[in-house]
């Protein structure tokens, strides 16, 4: 058994370890085009083509009135900027809240039964005519420019969705703080992932798409409470072009409370999980290129591997703790404290330490240059602080029950 336990052990770090070193040689390769975009003149855009947002609503009515206001506010010409808002059976005030907007030449409200997301999106896509069309979650925020840094792909044909880099927005306790610092790390990977053509979600919060794509191959699906993998994994099975803007910055709310973090990325992770065997004729497919040989697998494996990593720290942990109980009972505080000895003879050089340290320092460069892709530049934060100690102990909370979930086909809710 230990010797099984050991394999999987290093198979787990062997994994972490190969996808790290692979995204940064994947940073080095592509950072000069990063700079490039960054420098991106936007007074220069002269073609600017229409545009419809989407906003499905289910009981927002605290948030949905700045979500409107932040896209009308879009530094983007008026004639060209439509809302479609639809209530998707709210039983608040979020209807009320939109009725406000009723007489603005740029919105068109519509209202319908509770059905999900996906059906509210797609009820307002019967009726969208312009040249693209995005979508904006009720308790998320745009920047003036973000559709101005997103136009620009556009210019490539071949494009066919351009995904945004979603930030908390002002994030207060320890577990928003956590959750900021993620995602700067997600910005990073997003944008990692674009360079290779191998996106598999065009997240709700202002993803940009050609309407046309759409129209080829098809609305939304329920898909798993996760619409959005789905869509970005339906569009890379018909090799359509999603890229990143990591420069069209948009703002979510975080959940507060451990109980509604756990519940949102048990979701994710649940989504994700029976997305991937819904598409696992990608895997291992040439014709799909890093998406298919390698980023899906990976992306599929490290589910499990972070899950085994982190239950062999909290079982060294407890061990620990238990033998230090233990010999408490025994002897109690008998005996001097010493301090480790400073000899290297004393430093441990097997291969288990060598590739844990390898791989931790490779987590703090990535998340270096997450924070400085995210942020412009990098500083340190109690967030930052709290991520790396805490935020190992919690993924595996929401891990086990998607893995669980996925395993005895047990459905999970929105809300």
């Amino acid at each position: 058994m230990p010797d099984i336990q050991a394999i999987i052990l290093y198979c787990s770090l062997f994994v972490s370890l190969f996808f790290e070193v692979f995204l940064l040689i994947t940073y080095i390769e592509v950072r000069g085009e990063i700079k490039e975009e960054e420098k991106r003149d936007l007074r220069g855009i002269t073609v600017f083509p229409s545009t419809t947002i989407i906003v499905p609503c289910y009981n927002e009515e605290k948030t949905v009135a700045a979500t409107v206001k932040s896209i009308l506010n879009l530094d983007y010409p008026k004639d060209k900027l439509s809302l479609i808002l639809v209530d998707d059976g709210s039983r608040d005030g979020t209807l009320a809240a939109l009725r406000k907007f009723k007489n603005h030449p740029q919105v068109k409200i519509l209202a319908k039964e509770n059905g999900g997301k996906h059906t509210a999106v797609n009820m307002a896509l019967q009726s969208v005519t312009t040249d693209l069309v995005g979508c904006l979650d009720a308790d998320s925020f745009v920047t003036p420019e973000a559709l101005r840094k997103i136009i620009p792909y556009f210019d490539d044909l071949t494009t066919m969705a351009v995904t945004p880099a979603i930030k908390i927005h002002e994030p207060l306790g320890v577990l928003q703080h956590i959750q900021n610092v993620e995602y700067s790390w997600s910005i990073f990977l997003r944008k990692m992932l674009s360079m290779l053509g191998a996106l598999y979600v065009t997240p709700g919060p202002f993803s940009i798409f050609r309407t046309r794509v759409f129209r080829e191959l098809g609305d939304y699906k329920k898909a798993h409470m996760t619409e959005d993998m789905e869509m970005a994994m339906r569009m890379q099975k018909h090799h359509y072009k999603i890229v990143n803007s990591h420069g069209a910055h948009v703002y979510t709310v975080a959940p507060r409370t451990l109980k509604g973090l756990v519940k949102q990325r048990t979701r994710w992770s649940y989504g994700f999980l029976n997305n991937a065997i819904d598409y696992k004729a990608l895997f291992f497919n040439r014709k799909y290129g890093h998406f298919g040989m390698f980023i899906m697998p990976i992306a599929t494996l490290s589910l499990f591997t972070s899950f085994v990593m982190v239950g062999r720290i909290v079982s060294s942990a407890g061990s620990s703790l238990l033998h230090s109980y233990t010999r408490f009972r025994a002897i109690g505080f008998a005996g001097e404290f010493h301090l480790p000895p400073l000899d290297w003879y004393f430093i441990n050089t097997g291969v288990l330490p060598i590739v844990v340290i390898t791989a931790l320092s490779l987590t703090f460069i990535i998340l270096f240059l997450s924070i400085r892709l995210a942020e412009g530049r990098f500083r340190f934060s109690k967030g930052l602080f709290y991520y790396l100690f805490l935020y190992a102990f919690m993924a595996p909370l929401w891990l086990t029950q998607a893995i669980f979930n996925t395993v005895f086909k047990r459905k999970v809710s929105w809300r």
